[in-house]
């Protein structure tokens, strides 16, 4: 399928590796001219080397000044933007029953107010250029996982509240919104790469048992349908919460 980007212009926050960076890859292949973000210089030095001619802007994107910041330099020097793809956030957090005031806090920063952040200094800029937004979500948000922190679930519970309801208002100015929900996805020092070293067998276990196709998932498969999202072939669909999980969600 021709996906219709190239000389398109796109923003990913959180993309110095994992998902966000292979999100930023899949762009880059398909003709994007692809900016980068992530908050440790280091990291976002190495994806850069990497990836030819893209830019890359280290900023703290659960900072409302610093979302500003990096988005007003990515317009600036790309000229225009087209994409925003919001990646940032993290599921580590306390077990449930065990949530403190600053737990809440640190945990909503991280995985809902960066990418209202990005999404609302952006919002002009995606509206000259009637663009596209993707949000990187969860199947936590979506039901109850077991074990899974309820700090994280809330937050990305609130992700999927807000990317239905502002995409109305979104849309009146041109603009699509959608997130993606992965389940499982096993990187480089993911969760699951942990627990894989600490006891496959349990995770095979827990996969045949609760996954339709009893496999974990790869960073690429996000990518390929966060870029399908991203991309006008999608013209259609907006302010939905698409999940992708190998067949786990049961809800």
């Amino acid at each position: 399928m021709q996906l219709q980007l190239n000389g398109k212009t796109a923003l990913v926050t959180g993309s110095s590796r994992g998902i966000g960076l292979s999100i930023a890859q899949t762009l880059h292949a398909e003709g994007c001219q692809v900016v980068i973000n992530a908050r440790n210089v280091d990291d976002l030095a190495s994806a850069a080397a990497g990836l030819p001619s893209a830019i890359a802007i280290a900023g703290d994107m659960t900072n409302p000044d610093d979302a500003q910041r990096v988005l007003s330099e990515a317009v600036a020097r790309l000229g225009h933007l087209d994409i925003l793809v919001c990646n940032v956030g993290g599921g580590r957090s306390v077990s449930p029953g065990h949530e403190t005031a600053q737990e809440w806090q640190r945990v909503f920063a991280l995985n809902f107010w960066s990418t209202t952040n990005a999404i609302e200094s952006a919002r002009t800029a995606l509206a000259a250029s009637q663009g596209a937004i993707v949000c990187v979500s969860s199947i936590c948000g979506l039901e109850v996982v077991a074990g899974a922190p309820v700090t994280y679930s809330a937050a990305k519970a609130a992700l999927h509240a807000y990317v239905r309801g502002i995409a109305r208002p979104l849309g009146a100015q041109g603009v699509r919104i959608n997130a993606v929900a992965p389940g499982n996805i096993l990187f480089d020092g993911s969760v699951w790469s942990r627990k894989l070293a600490e006891d496959a067998v349990s995770v095979k276990n827990m996969l045949r048992n609760n996954v339709a196709l009893s496999k974990l998932g790869t960073p690429q498969d996000v990518a390929n349908l966060a870029v399908y999202l991203a991309s006008p072939v999608s013209g259609f669909a907006t302010g939905a919460i698409w999940t992708l999980d190998g067949g786990q969600v049961r809800a």
